[in-house]
């Protein structure tokens, strides 16, 4: 029988086979498209099908899941996809066994179980396609998959996976081969809890790239309760059910491993129901921050104060709550300059009838609720958002915004039908003062409708345009190329630290365009929703067809400025090479 949905709703009986599974998603064919976006998954191989494992006792971590991760894990400078996978939730899966015996191949060659490793044959072949290497690469474990970090924990030149799940997490060390080893228990990262969204960043300055891990409830599959929607009809539950649970930090001591600092650096003092994480440095004081997204209760800002210790500031800096002072359903996170305007701004997707908001930082990591002002509350407001990512697609040099839609519980329009929580994504362009939601003008790829999660944003084709994947609970991952025919000139910037971390992750990169402000972005695969994004920096310079340089500031706050940089290429930059900058 070839398995391809599982529905996530009531059945009648478990023994009949034929009623476990449904198809009910679309989108595995390539969708023609006159906007700036093409789907191309099936065209370019990433022949990938999410499956949650519901049998219908809607345990609620098979519609939080799953997300997708970009790198470059075999360094031959072409971004290849890791998705991430579900499963059975005891004791459902047990009845499946009997059904399924395991080693069996029942899923005529549709759904696989286990996280995929996409390699990208870009180079040498010239050509966007991807190949399953999951087995050789020994990354294909089997769980109910949460999300994905990546960074260079080791600092050898190849990027490291950290794997959440409902269950043990799992960090896979590359071998600079083509292969990982899991080095979970031996690295001291091991981590049972319900784990979401995580971020590699150095957040003591020290060259080596620390672990911080959200949490989100403490969900029984045993002793499930059963809840209900709006209409009376039995549901997923929503985190307010359960208790949350304090997020990790894992401090990197060296030598491959990590030491539990939670307690001694202040993350258990506060928390909430944790989905979305991100790093930056909000108040510009050369020590990484963190901020979490958390669902139902008030988002935390982790002021960093040094010496791995952290202080929740978000009520000071008014980045808890919305401007009306009400805890929203956080869930993904965007960090980005949405005008221009030297530091960093946040965006946090949240639940259908709540808007998801933008806080714009004032410069000195104070915010602002400016959700109104960019005019994205009432276009946001029909949606639960979660993968969230601020892009330049039309290189105009102002941050764009693409948000993944799904719902997590019934929605009334598609109440009978076999999957009833689709939805539509939306992107906003920016035109430095507005949002505006173009979705409906940009083609045949904005119009589809999945369960989106995840999503992670990077040049697959290195043709200077900003791509897209997002994935689909329940369906195919949906792979965005970017087709955009605006002529605006472009620059993408990979950072390589001696003294700071490898990767240069945290790293903030500036172009300088004469008679124009400088340009900040930063180097930072995190954020979003369970998901990471392609760590080389992408500038859209829009008519800059030369610019004086490029200022790389790393962590812990020296910065150096590289001359001669040309645009419309991919330029590797690494510490020490350039020349001291004062600005």
């Amino acid at each position: 029988m070839t398995i391809r949905y599982a529905l996530p709703f009531a059945v009648a009986s478990l023994f009949t086979a034929a009623s476990l599974f449904t198809a009910c998603s679309a989108g595995h064919r390539t969708v023609a498209s006159t906007g700036p976006f093409r789907e191309a998954s099936h065209e370019t191989g990433l022949d990938f099908q999410h499956f949650t494992g519901a049998t219908g006792d809607f345990y609620m971590p098979e519609i939080v899941g799953a997300g997708v991760a970009l790198l470059d894990y075999d360094g031959d400078g072409d971004l290849d996809i890791y998705l991430i996978q579900g499963s059975f939730l005891n004791p459902a899966k047990k009845l499946i066994d009997a059904l399924y015996p395991p080693g069996k191949d029942w899923s005529g060659g549709d759904w696989k179980p286990g996280n995929r490793l996409f390699r990208n044959d870009l180079i040498p072949s010239g050509k966007l396609h991807f190949t399953d290497v999951t087995e050789q690469a020994g990354v294909g474990s089997v769980g109910e998959g949460m999300g994905v970090a990546v960074g260079d924990y080791n600092n050898d030149g190849f990027p490291d996976l950290y794997v959440t799940n409902f269950g043990a997490n799992i960090l896979y060390r590359n071998n600079s081969n083509g292969t990982f080893t899991d080095v979970t228990k031996e690295a001291g990262v091991e981590d049972s809890q319900w784990s979401t969204s995580a971020a590699f960043c150095d957040l003591d300055g020290d060259g080596r790239l620390d672990l911080f891990v959200a949490h989100y409830v403490n969900f029984p599959v045993v002793g499930n309760p059963k809840c209900k929607n709006g209409s009376g009809e039995r549901d997923y539950c929503g985190p307010k059910t359960f208790h949350p649970v304090p997020s990790r930090l894992f401090h990197n001591i060296g030598n491959g491993k990590f030491e539990d600092v939670t307690e001694k650096a202040g993350i258990t003092a506060a928390y909430g129901a944790g989905l979305g994480v991100a790093c930056a440095d909000f108040n510009h004081d050369g020590r990484m921050d963190l901020y979490v997204a958390n669902d139902q209760n008030a988002n935390i800002l982790w002021m960093n104060k040094g010496d791995l210790h952290f202080e929740d500031q978000a009520l000071l800096a008014g980045a808890a709550y919305n401007g009306e002072g009400k805890a929203l359903s956080g869930m993904g996170i965007a960090i980005g300059d949405v005008d221009n305007h030297g530091s960093e701004d946040i965006l946090v997707t949240n639940l259908m009838g709540e808007a998801n908001s933008l806080f714009r930082n004032e410069g000195n990591g104070f915010f602002h609720d400016s959700t109104a002002e960019f005019g994205l509350a009432a276009p946001s407001l029909p949606y639960t958002g979660f993968g969230v990512k601020w892009l330049d697609y039309d290189n105009d040099s102002f941050l764009d915004l693409y948000t993944v839609n799904g719902a997590v519980e019934t929605v009334n329009a598609l109440r009978g039908k076999p999957y009833p929580y689709q939805m539509k994504n939306r992107l906003f362009h920016n035109d430095g003062k507005k949002l505006m939601d173009v979705s409906e003008v940009s083609g045949a790829a904005l119009q589809l409708e999945a369960v989106g999660r995840g999503l992670a944003i990077g040049d697959l084709n290195n043709d200077g345009r900003v791509d897209m994947i997002a994935t689909n609970n329940n369906g195919r991952p949906w792979l965005l190329l970017n087709q955009d025919q605006s002529d605006g000139h472009w620059l993408l910037v990979q950072t390589e630290g001696t003294r700071t971390n490898r990767m240069g992750l945290g790293a903030e990169v500036a172009v300088l365009r004469r008679g124009r402000k400088p340009l900040w972005r930063r180097s930072q695969p995190d954020g979003s929703y369970v998901s990471a994004s392609d760590p080389r920096v992408h500038f859209g310079l829009g008519d800059s067809e030369k610019i004086d340089g490029v200022v790389v500031r790393w962590v812990g706050g020296s910065a150096e400025v590289f001359r001669n940089v040309k645009t419309d290429s991919i330029v590797k930059l690494r510490e020490g090479s350039g020349q001291p900058w004062h600005p």
